[in-house]
């Protein structure tokens, strides 16, 4: 199921003026030419930032996401048609082979349920040709990063064309490790409407993410920092594991 800051309409059409600087997303490009990738999986790609860029500069990129309306956003921009888009999560991926599959932002942590995890693992296994890569980041939860998400911290105002100001903040409603829960509550100044999404991240440590890679026919290559929040996430590297020779008779 997509979570709510992404498929309702109103929210979907709002991520990208919210949040305008995805400089984070220049690494994962650059990870792209570092692994010489020529067809690219972006799972939970939303609004299609990270999918058309990687497009633009020549690459054949598939995005995948359960929010339709995220998907609606990322259909309607410059670029759109280099790009095969797909309404769904891992499970509902077509046949490919793609070089790398790529989890962004807060994609890994959004899958919440044990079963959903392992269900996108085994989807993007199938997706990648054997060697292929598996790249995605997850926050330490020893950083305990949703202490910082407070609405004092986390408040600000945004012009937005067609919306004028828009104010928003988070609130944390609930802490039950490894899960946590926040609102995002969203104001459109000039009407006074008022919109709000509940969302939920699971804080996987780094052994249990090793572990449950390792599970579903993984190997970790290596485990980065993030450039640009350095010691407080995860980013993993996985490869699919060749499959085993098969004999060859006497």
């Amino acid at each position: 199921m997509a979570d709510e800051a992404y498929e309702n309409p109103r929210l979907a059409v709002l991520y990208d003026p919210l949040d305008p600087d995805r400089g984070d997303l220049d690494v994962y490009a650059a990870v792209a030419t570092e692994l010489k990738a020529r067809q690219v999986l972006d799972v939970g790609c939303g609004t299609g930032t990270f999918a058309l860029l990687l497009a633009a500069r020549g690459l054949d990129v598939t995005g995948v996401d359960p929010a339709g309306a995220s998907l609606d956003v990322a259909r309607s921009k410059p670029g759109s048609e280099r790009v095969r888009w797909i309404h769904g999560d891992a499970t509902a991926l077509p046949p490919m082979r793609a070089d790398v599959a790529f989890m962004t932002a807060n994609v890994a942590q959004a899958i919440v349920e044990p079963g959903g995890w392992e269900a996108t693992l085994r989807g993007v296994h199938a997706a990648l040709r054997p060697g292929g890569r598996l790249v995605f980041e997850t926050r330490d939860p020893a950083r305990r990063a949703w202490e910082d998400w407070t609405r004092a911290a986390t408040r600000k105002t945004v012009a937005v064309a067609e919306f004028g100001d828009v104010e928003t903040w988070l609130d944390v409603t609930d802490v039950s490790l490894p899960l946590v829960t926040f609102r995002r509550t969203v104001v459109l100044t000039a009407t006074g409407e008022t919109l709000v999404s509940d969302s939920t991240l699971r804080f996987r440590g780094r052994e249990e993410v090793t572990a449950s890679l390792t599970a579903h026919g993984y190997v970790v290559d290596e485990i980065r920092d993030a450039p640009d929040r350095p010691g407080r996430e995860f980013v993993f590297f996985a490869r699919r594991m060749e499959p085993p020779s098969a004999s060859v008779p006497e």
